[in-house]
């Protein structure tokens, strides 16, 4: 069996009052088909089996006493760290108590050989679950308490649970005759747990070769990691979350893993995040081209253009098999992650209008053509209609990056990936020698790029509006130069940068995305501060050659990451406590992106 030689963070106390644990207080494992949650007590608190978007085997999380949740833990621990394997996402749990301190190292494993850089499945559909006693004598209970249960069977080999969407499988090297088992470790001694859903078709392997194959394939495949900037462990640890979210199979990014977690403690802005959004995976599968990663950014550049050929027209998010998700539903039976109901499985933006989509296909598009893909006569097709339909609608009411649920209107943001999607399909016809009309695009584009400064712009507010014509300051103001719309330079981008971080500005860097009551979006409520905003602040910052301010301000979004090295969505600004779906893709891709940025900045001016 592998292990790390470093002790990692110190103990810290635990504190029993609290039903649901800190969101900064869970780790994450990952196969590449699906994830889980692991608190600091050892308890599983979320799996979705077999993959990302199915049902929930644990969801604790969203409900304390119905979600289910699986337990392993001495009966009288007082303290707990976590750590990570090196280069992996195997988590490493440590729980001490008067009478000793016990080990539980958890991974989701993948079959011996795998290649993770690949699309193709690697998982093997089971949850390990190894516990070593590192000195005392510790008595240890085991309770696995799945969301939904009609039978619990014994057999020689462990427990099989039926009944819910899919049929699990336990066994241990200890006895076990149930559900619940209690156990005692010394110093040195061992216990495995295997919790499986395929069952029947795996090999039975000793649990310290399924560790060590796993540890294996992720450190084979983080050897192409090429990495020159600040905060080098944190950017690391970043990429390996974002591999954790990529279902191998088809190449799909997925949000986060989870659904519902709440962006306000108490409200309703709780969604389901467990699709692949093609604005997100497109950010996404920039950064990890840009640190060396470029099978990744390939397969999903793969996946969304084949999505696009298969339906014809673009979709906002799509599932990992690159279809619809089912409608949204809010769930009756589960009180939410500290009762912020309601808790919902899909997610209604899908049918939404989103007219950034336009922009975010040609982008990646001309992104799978600049690193030697090809574009075949069909699918270039579809892409000069999507070319004349963003040249069509480009000033026409949608709902925005943000996906209000009100009304539309004619965003900024939106405008400027229409304007992306002329340039990049001008830059592709003309590179490839394809047909099209170049020249009509590139006007079309400058036109857009000049209504964008003319009329999005408000003279008394000194800044570009959410939305054109004025009304509303929106962050995502902050990524049109990012996407080569406006000048970082340019005055007025000069201007709205410095209104968004005082009017905007939620206190030490953070920003809030929009003011609700400035900019109305159809829920009540309000929400934290959203990270990826103040990464793009960031760039900003370092584009305008502020570089010191840049750095800083990355340094202190770092410092947010937990012990673990995970990112929220969001942070709450009075207390820093995480918020919303977690570990969030957008959050890690900016802590990325704005590394690498600042990297080259910095190694330029040597």
């Amino acid at each position: 069996m592998i292990t790390t030689t470093s002790p990692g963070p110190a103990f810290a106390p635990l504190d029993g009052r609290d039903r649901y644990p800190p969101l900064e207080d869970l780790g994450l494992i990952g196969d590449g088909t699906t994830a889980a949650l692991v608190d600091r007590r050892g308890t599983v608190v979320w799996l979705c089996a077999p993959r990302f978007d199915s049902e929930p085997f644990f969801c604790s999380l969203l409900d304390a006493r119905r979600g289910g949740s699986f337990g392993i833990a001495p009966t009288d621990v007082e303290e707990a760290r976590q750590r990570y394997e090196p280069d992996t996402p195997v988590l490493v749990t440590e729980l001490r108590g008067p009478s000793g301190a016990v080990r539980i190292t958890d991974c989701l494993t993948v079959h011996r050989g795998a290649a993770l850089g690949e699309a193709a499945p690697a998982g093997r559909g089971e949850l390990l679950r190894l516990v070593e006693g590192l000195e005392g004598e510790v008595a240890l209970r085991m309770v696995l308490d799945p969301t939904d249960v009609a039978r619990a069977t014994p057999d020689t080999e462990g427990v099989t649970i039926g009944g819910g969407a899919v049929e699990m499988h336990l066994s241990a090297d200890v006895p076990i005759d149930g559900l619940e088992t209690t156990f005692g470790l010394g110093a040195g001694d061992r216990a495995s747990f295997v919790l499986s859903w395929a069952p029947g078709t795996l090999r039975p392997e000793p649990p310290g070769d399924l560790l060590d194959s796993t540890l294996d394939a992720w450190r084979r495949w983080v050897r192409c990691f090429d990495y020159h900037g600040p905060r080098a462990d944190e950017v690391r640890r970043s990429v390996i979350t974002l591999k954790a979210l990529d279902y191998l199979p088809t190449g799909a990014l997925v949000a986060a893993p989870t659904s519902s977690l709440p962006e306000a403690i108490g409200g309703v802005r709780n969604w389901d995040y467990r699709f692949s959004w093609v604005r997100d995976a497109a950010y996404s599968v920039y950064a990890l081209r840009r640190v060396g990663l470029g099978s990744e950014a390939n397969s999903f550049l793969r996946w969304v253009l084949e999505a696009l050929e298969r339906d014809g027209e673009p979709r906002v998010l799509y599932t990992l098999d690159g279809t619809a998700p089912p409608p949204e539903r809010t769930d009756p039976d589960l009180e939410g992650y500290r009762q912020s109901a309601p808790v919902r499985w899909g997610n209604g933006a899908a049918r939404q209008r989103q007219h950034d989509v336009y922009g975010e296909i040609l982008d990646c598009a001309y992104q799978w053509v600049a690193h030697g893909g090809t574009l075949a006569a069909p699918l270039w097709a579809q892409l000069v209609q999507l070319v004349e339909d963003a040249r069509e609608r480009w000033d026409e009411p949608d709902h925005g990056i943000w996906e209000v649920r009100t009304v539309g209107r004619s965003f900024t943001y939106s405008a400027a990936m229409c304007q992306v999607a002329l340039d990049r399909g001008a830059r592709l016809a003309e590179r490839l020698g394809l047909e099209g009309d170049v020249e009509g695009w590139r006007r079309d584009a400058a036109r857009i790029r000049d209504a964008i400064i003319d009329r999005a712009w408000v003279e008394s507010e000194q800044s570009f509006a959410e939305h054109l014509g004025g009304g509303g300051l929106d962050a995502s103001l902050l990524a049109l130069p990012l996407r080569r719309v406006v000048d970082a330079r340019h005055p007025r981008m000069v201007a709205t940068v410095e209104a968004i971080r005082e009017r905007l500005g939620a206190g030490d860097g953070l920003l809030y995305r929009y003011l609700p009551d400035e900019s109305p979006d159809g829920l009540v409520g309000h929400e934290g501060a959203f990270l990826l905003c103040s990464f793009w602040l960031v760039d900003n910052l370092a584009a305008q050659g502020r570089v010191e301010e840049a750095m800083e301000l990355y340094e202190s979004l770092c410092d947010r990451a937990n012990p673990l090295g995970l990112l929220p969505e969001q942070i709450d600004p009075p207390t820093g406590a995480f918020l919303g779906n977690y570990p969030q893709a957008f959050s890690h891709v900016g802590l990325v992106s704005s590394g690498i940025n600042l990297g080259r900045i910095t190694e330029t001016s040597r």
